[in-house]
């Protein structure tokens, strides 16, 4: 082999040497970058801004868990409503509302299931929230209640 082929030879050896840095650090990078997001957003809290604002409710054929809720106005709520009742219920399918019509918000769980909506009331007043899938819908007093907004 001539001088100027183990060169040549030498100088893509070489190449090769730092084509193989490069990219082995690329992929540190990318492991560790990745291994850090996971690990944050596993920690990380994962609960909307309005989440110190969150009314749990729990519906059975017995009623609310809550039958007032009081919160400002402008300020957002998130409510999730939970169902109690399986979906072999024969009244309703185990399903659950709670509606208000005035504010534009119905929210419906599925049997042993939990759904949420967040939304910010505008204006005060005395609001009924209400259950019109089953157990006698809004004529049932145990399947209504009050959401009172406040001003600032």
């Amino acid at each position: 082999m001539s001088h100027k082929a183990r060169q040549r030879r030498a100088a893509l050896q070489t190449q090769r040497k730092k084509i193989r840095a490069i990219a082995f650090a690329v992929i540190v990078v990318l492991v560790v970058g990745v291994s850090g997001y996971l690990f944050v957003s596993a920690f990380a809290s994962k609960t909307p801004a309005s989440a110190a604002n969150t009314v749990d409710i729990s519906a059975a054929m017995d009623g609310f868990s809550t039958k007032e809720i009081r919160v400002k106005v402008g300020k957002p709520i998130t409510v999730r409503l939970t169902s109690m009742d399986s979906p072999y219920h024969t009244d309703g399918g185990g399903k659950h509302q709670w509606a208000i019509d005035e504010l534009g918000v119905s929210i419906i769980a599925p049997p042993q299931g939990s759904d949420s909506a967040t939304f910010t009331p505008d204006k005060p007043g005395i609001f009924t929230f209400y259950c019109d899938i089953c157990c006698g819908g809004r004529a049932n007093p145990t399947m209504q209640g009050k959401l009172i907004v406040e001003g600032v």
